[in-house]
């Protein structure tokens, strides 16, 4: 970019015209990642509203009183609530749940993880929303800080519409590629149900096989209607509601457009196009009622029928693959607030920061949704959405409960209306939620009354997943809590002298752990059965803040456990929970040039570090990724061999070499850049930095292990019964089937040793 005195030069409305394109390409995006989803409803809508309880009702009148609902929903939801209110109320441009929950635990301390620190707070992007005073300043903050309950039921809502989106992420595909393929049956008499159904699960198959390319290449009156329809006509509000499934989309991905974007697309595109076609059914049905069983397809003329047929199909499959990447998106966000086991991540993009697939979750969408897809068409409950049935009960109605996704009671309205507590009176918040929860209320009702027909399929599914989630995030607090009240004295460190009373062996030893103050036991542990340690020691914490993204220049936090002459460090390394956590292989550098800057900076800043007491487990410092680079506190040189010092070398050094170079031939994809480092001449370096720094290189030329936890969680004998079903069979469980926290963390196997240890909880 051009400096600010260059663009004010420039012509004011070009600029505005750049930035106006700009959201113009976005809005064109956006029609399909967001609104593909919404704008596959009107293949099902009417089908869903009159098949079923409202087959006696099936006139003119009624016809015209389910499009003045639809167009009204269409209005009151996802024009009026999500685009003129939600769309505002963002965390530094993302959107969501739990973009909204991270904002709330960033201000009001809502979060049941304590490992927030005060450095988190001087990140950029932790300042984003309303002010500190006015967030001190709410009575509700102040109450719901006080009662941990009301903060766990918190949770649980947010938990509970992170769910609601993963089971939309099996019912969406299912009902959309069904019914887009279901309109073969218009004009192909000849097919019958078992194979249109076997060209749906096909399609299905293959748009989860192609996950792991990434998303960027698969590509107005009330009365008359209950008037005359009576109790039918409110229970059948749940086939109106499918009008605007997918709506959730438009906040949740708010972080790949702008708001600006995608009021855009929806206000002058995506609004009048779908209010155009449910009209337009409307008209063809007031005139063909028979025809309501495949309104979409029968009301279009034959001459442009295939190439119809072929854009609905595709506009399902694009949508289907939106929902699914949304559900990539929101299980990676669990994860990093703490709140899914650990899973495999891929970054499918090079250029498109964001574009992730989890494998084990696809596999699991697409038997979900096969499952559903085959044995509720044998129940009579999915079926095909435009053929005949054998039984009458054709409404799919577990659509109702897909469709609620941007209700339940909404999970996103309750903490926005939270959000807007905390920066507005609570008059605009209560009138907010009473608006809006009224309206939503009454098609809740109506969903809910399908439950026993269908509709308790995503309501079993999301109640798994939270019991997942909860399960999880319960047993790793209850984890964390156990070495925070655990942690090793440092004044029995400070007493066993810089030797630590045991041999210190040439290299460094970085202690894996997720505490961020403090040093763990499981380090005394470790030393107890193996009286010997590395000569410089750095206590690692990878965790995760509640901001979307945390800058390279803020990611690494440094800083000492103990006085200089004991050579131990702290590296706390920060993640957003939208950020990639990606080994390229230059960690172990990376770290060193941190810890040697963090050394330079403390000799130069006095007011830093005024004593050696002051450095015992205190302040720490960033160090920026880009300071490091241009930084002179050390030379390092790429090394094409093993490139192992003479002057360092041992029994271990000399046989080391060899086998992480067999290693990495074994793991072409990380390739751990082999550098080494050396002082620059400077004369003017004081005595002691200079001799902690050659100790430093001096480490890093022996080589670097990794020690990590191998640890058991148990709950205590006096423990109640819950809490050992909970902790000794779904915790345990769970980390005995997810991903290690080595492999989760890219560390070489050749470097590892693991330190066994039982949590009792």
């Amino acid at each position: 970019m051009e400096p600010e005195s260059g663009t004010s030069s420039r012509n004011p409305s070009q600029l505005s015209w750049v930035n106006l394109s700009r959201n113009l390409v976005l809005a064109y995006q956006s029609f399909g990642v967001v609104y593909g989803d919404l704008s596959t409803s009107p293949l099902y809508v009417y089908k869903s509203t009159f098949i079923g309880k409202l087959q006696n009702h099936q006139n003119e009148e009624a016809i015209f009183g389910a499009f003045s609902l639809i167009f009204w929903t269409l209005t009151l939801v996802p024009l009026l609530k999500y685009v003129f209110i939600l769309l505002s109320a963002d965390d530094n441009g993302e959107g969501g749940t739990f973009a909204l929950y991270s904002l709330l635990c960033r201000h009001a301390r809502f979060s049941l993880l304590p490992n927030q620190q005060a450095a988190d707070e001087e990140l950029s992007a932790y300042k984003y929303g309303p002010s500190t005073q006015a967030v001190g300043s709410s009575p509700l903050k102040r109450f719901l800080e006080k009662h941990k309950r009301l903060r766990t039921a918190l949770l649980l809502v947010v938990l509970f519409g992170a769910c609601m989106v993963i089971g939309d992420g099996v019912l969406t595909p299912a009902i959309s590629v069904l019914s887009s393929v279901s309109g073969l049956q218009v004009t192909e008499n000849k097919l019958t149900d078992g194979v249109v159904l076997l060209l749906a699960c096909v399609i299905l198959v293959g748009l989860f096989a192609l996950q792991h390319f990434g998303t960027h290449r698969v590509a107005f009156i009330f009365a008359p209607f209950f008037r005359e329809t009576g109790k039918e006509g409110w229970i059948s509000l749940g086939g109106i509601l499918l009008s605007i499934t997918g709506t959730e989309a438009m906040f949740a991905d708010l972080g790949h457009f702008t708001a600006f974007s995608i009021r855009l697309a929806f206000a002058f595109v995506i609004y009048p196009c779908l209010v155009v076609q449910y009209m337009g059914q409307a008209a063809f049905l007031s005139k063909n009622i028979p025809s309501i069983s495949s309104s979409f397809y029968d009301s279009i003329p034959d001459t442009v029928f295939w190439p119809v047929f072929i854009i609905a199909t595709l506009a399902a499959i694009v949508g289907s693959q939106a929902v699914i990447t949304a559900t990539f998106s929101i299980i990676k966000q669990c994860h990093a607030l703490g709140c899914f086991p650990r899973v495999k991540v891929v970054h499918t993009s090079r250029h498109i920061y964001g574009q992730i697939y989890i494998p084990e979750i696809n596999w699991i969408l697409m038997i979900l949704t096969l499952a559903i897809t085959i044995g509720f068409r044998d129940t009579t409950l999915i079926g095909n959405a435009y053929g005949a049935m054998v039984h009458p009960m054709t409404t799919l109605e577990h659509e109702d409960l897909d469709a609620i996704a941007p209700l339940i009671p909404s999970p996103i309205q309750l903490v926005a209306w939270i959000g807007r507590v905390l920066q507005k009176s609570v008059l605009i918040a209560a009138l907010f939620l009473l608006f809006f929860g009224f309206i939503e209320g009454v098609y809740l009702t109506a969903a809910f009354m399908k439950v026993p027909q269908g509709g308790w399929v995503p309501i079993v599914l999301s109640c798994i997943f939270m019991g997942i989630m909860y399960v999880w995030h319960y047993g790793t607090c209850k984890k964390y809590n156990f070495d925070l009240h655990n942690k090793v004295s440092l004044k029995w460190l400070l007493g066993l002298g810089p030797s630590l009373g045991i041999v210190r062996v040439p290299g460094i030893g970085l202690i894996y752990s997720e505490l961020a103050t403090g040093v763990p036991a499981i380090f005394s542990h470790f030393v107890t059965n193996l009286p010997a340690f590395h000569n410089v020691l750095v206590f690692v914490c990878v965790k995760s803040v509640p901001v979307p993204y945390v800058s390279p220049e803020e990611r690494f936090l440094i800083g000492r456990v103990c006085p200089r002459p004991y050579r131990m460090y702290r590296c706390i390394v920060r993640y957003g929970y939208k950020d990639i956590q990606r080994d390229d292989g230059d960690f172990e550098n990376l770290l060193v040039q941190s810890i040697a800057e963090f050394i330079q900076m403390e000799a130069e800043e006095p007011q830093f570090s005024t004593s050696e007491s002051s450095s015992i487990d205190g302040r720490m410092a960033v160090i920026s990724t880009r300071t490091i680079q241009s930084s002179s506190t050390l030379m390092a040189t790429e090394q094409e061999g093993l490139g192992v010092s003479n002057s360092f070398q041992s029994s271990k050094s000399l046989s080391l070499p060899g086998l992480l170079s067999a290693y990495d031939d074994e793991n072409p994809q990380i390739r751990r850049r082999r550098v080494r480092f050396q002082l620059p001449p400077n004369p003017g370096m004081d005595a002691s930095v200079r001799e902690e720094l050659i100790d430093l290189i001096q480490a890093k030329e022996a080589g670097v292990a990794y020690i990590m936890g191998h640890s058991y969680v148990k709950a205590r004998r006096s423990s109640s019964f819950l809490k050992k079903l909970v902790i000794d069979m779904g915790y345990s469980f769970l980390r005995k089937n997810c991903r290690g926290p080595a492999v989760a963390l890219n560390i070489p196997h050749i470097s590892l040793i693991e330190v066994g240890m039982i949590y009792y909880v």
